[in-house]
C-alpha cells in the first residue's frame, strides 16, 4: 500500500530540512526495514511537504516506529523544521491522505475485466 501524508516547514527551515535528510541516520533506516516500509519519498512545494510511503500496512508500520528510540531521535533532531502534519481535510494529525485516483490500480482494475469481445 501507497499512502501519502502532509506537512508543512518552518519558515527559513528548507535548506537545513534537505541537509539532514540528505542521508538519513542508518538506524532509522534500519527501523523503516523492521516497521515493514519498503519506500519513503519527499516531495515539498514552497513550503508543503509531501511524504508517499509504501508499506503492507501503514498502521502497523506507525506502530512500531512510534514505540523505538530511533524515530524519538530523529524527531527531537528533524521537528524544529516541521511546524506540523495535516490529514485529508487540513486537520492537524499524522493521518493519511485521501487517494482520490491512481493510474496504475485503474490500469490492474481495466486488466480485471473480462473480455466480452466488443472490440
Amino acid at each position: 500500500m501507497k499512502v501519502a501524508l502532509h506537512s508543512t516547514l518552518r519558515e527559513g527551515a528548507t535548506a537545513d530540512y534537505r541537509r539532514e535528510h540528505a542521508r538519513v541516520p542508518d538506524e532509522l533506516r534500519a527501523l523503516f526495514d523492521r516497521a515493514g516500509i519498503r519506500d519513503w519519498s519527499i516531495f515539498r512545494s514552497g513550503d508543503h511537504l509531501f511524504h508517499v510511503v509504501d508499506c503492507e500496512d501503514f498502521d502497523a508500520a506507525m506502530t512500531v516506529i512510534r514505540g523505538d528510540d530511533a524515530d524519538r531521535r530523529w524527531q527531537e533532531k528533524i521537528g524544529v523544521y516541521v511546524d506540523d502534519f495535516y490529514g485529508p481535510d487540513g486537520e492537524a494529525g499524522y493521518l493519511p491522505l485521501e487517494q482520490i485516483w491512481s493510474l496504475d490500480e485503474q490500469r490492474r482494475a481495466d486488466a480485471a475485466l473480462p473480455d466480452m469481445g466488443l472490440d
